[in-house]
């Protein structure tokens, strides 16, 4: 691999006798990672059952092995969410987080939802989690993995640091700032790191992350956790960064700081930062000021009755065991909230999604939501088809599987997994799962 000139020039500078081995590190394969959902199976039976070779435990993720395996993303258990795949030391920073159960926290730059789904796993299904991404396309991308993570109590927001700051003053009581950067730790994995790599880069970089450190500092609350990261080496991104920003808030301390080189630890390379807020005030809600119940114009009232109607109709059909939470409709977009989501009819205001879908209502017709069956467990349905690892395929491939089941809307899953939802008629099984999410080809 030839590295730009002036790249190896600054780190030779930076890491004089240990550059030899940095060097050498970029002769090898990347690393590569596998993070193990909680919310679904546990470490240890994933590996008991695992479909490809598992090596040693990532030090810092407790959850995450080492694999090599070949195409891990077409497997069924990926499609049902019970993994993420994810570089090594990209899951040093959320556990830094230290995220207990009933806190309210925000990844603030989540796509593609590594940290994201890795911080929902921590918080067990309790609190709120706030997962933003400025650019619609990765939001797309970070909502459908959190939905294939089967996480509940996300809201998915799509704004500029600058103008969730104003809906969110001291409100959160953890922080994540993966920030965009320079990538220098991902120079293996991406051609385009290594491509668009430049100190003038680095240096635009720098300044984009200041703003969103300085709009993240302003939703933490007072005794507030903040983590900053980034996968790159850059001091002027990292080191330098946390400095000024440090000056800038003397409200806020550095707990601790490590920088993980791919000559020093078994990953591409990530940097994390932990910062302390001093005591202080703490909101008791979001500043809504440009919410209108229902969506406006368009939308249904929150508590619509006919939407309530259609939606315990098929809960009643659908639901072994109901499944708790607040109904919010908007448009014809159907949500449920636990009790963490007091404010999830707020998605006008800052989010795209809110709490969990369930479904669509077009005041005729309800059509339950793939994210709803992401969400679930076999015991919660009536009716759910388990297919072998092998009939599963047929399933992702969008085709009709068999089932003795009676008539009525189902879950699909591989072996007690969900994958998604399908609708019985006369034993056969008719393919409710989005064209997008489907496999194609081995």
């Amino acid at each position: 691999m030839k590295l730009p000139e002036r790249f190896e020039q600054r780190m030779r500078e930076r890491l004089q006798g240990e550059y030899p081995a940095f060097l050498a590190s970029y002769q090898g394969a990347p690393y590569r990672g596998l993070r193990v959902n909680s919310l679904k199976i546990s470490s240890a039976e994933f590996a008991a059952r695992a479909p490809f070779p598992l090596k040693e435990r990532v030090a810092w993720e407790p959850n995450a092995f080492y694999i090599e395996a070949e195409k891990p993303g077409a497997d069924p258990y990926h499609f049902a969410g019970l993994y993420y795949l994810q570089e090594p030391s990209a899951m040093c920073a959320a556990p830094l987080l230290e995220v207990k159960k009933g806190e309210r926290v925000l990844d603030l730059c989540a796509a593609p939802g590594g940290k994201a789904t890795q911080l929902a796993a921590d918080m067990g299904g309790t609190g709120v989690l706030v997962a933003n991404e400025i650019d619609y396309d990765r939001m797309r991308i970070l909502e459908e993995n959190l939905v294939r993570m089967g996480v509940r109590n996300a809201i998915v927001t799509w704004r500029p640091p600058e103008k969730l700051a104003e809906v969110f003053p001291a409100y959160f009581d953890k922080i994540l700032v993966d920030a965009p950067c320079s990538g220098e730790g991902m120079f293996k994995k991406e051609e385009n790191a290594l491509s668009e790599w430049s100190e003038e880069n680095v240096r635009r970089c720098a300044v984009r992350q200041k703003g969103i450190l300085d709009a993240a500092a302003g939703m933490l609350a007072g005794g507030g956790t903040l983590v900053y990261s980034t996968c790159t080496f850059a001091e002027e991104e990292d080191e330098w960064q946390v400095e000024a920003f440090l000056a800038r808030h003397p409200e806020f301390t550095l707990r601790t700081m490590k920088k993980l080189y791919p000559h020093t630890a078994k990953g591409e390379g990530h940097f994390a930062a932990v910062l302390q807020k001093e005591d202080g005030p703490r909101s008791a809600r979001p500043v809504l000021r440009k919410f209108t119940p229902g969506g406006g114009k368009g939308g249904y009232h929150v508590d619509s009755p006919g939407a309530g109607k259609a939606w315990k109709a098929f809960s009643e059909d659908f639901f072994a065991r109901p499944l708790e939470g607040t109904l919010r409709n908007e448009g014809t977009r159907l949500s449920l909230a636990g009790e963490d989501l007091p404010l999830a009819d707020f998605r006008n205001a800052v989010g795209f999604r809110v709490g969990l879908e369930v479904g669509e209502w077009d005041r005729k017709l309800f059509r339950p939501a793939h994210a709803l069956a992401m969400a679930v467990k076999r015991e919660d349905v009536r009716r759910f088809v388990s297919l072998s690892r092998e009939e599963s395929d047929r399933y992702l491939r969008g085709e009709t599987v068999e089932s003795d089941l009676p008539d009525g809307w189902c879950v699909v899953g591989v072996e007690e997994f969900p994958l998604g939802l399908g609708k019985i008629v006369g034993g056969v099984v008719k393919n409710h799962l989005p064209k997008h999410l489907r496999k194609f080809g081995p």
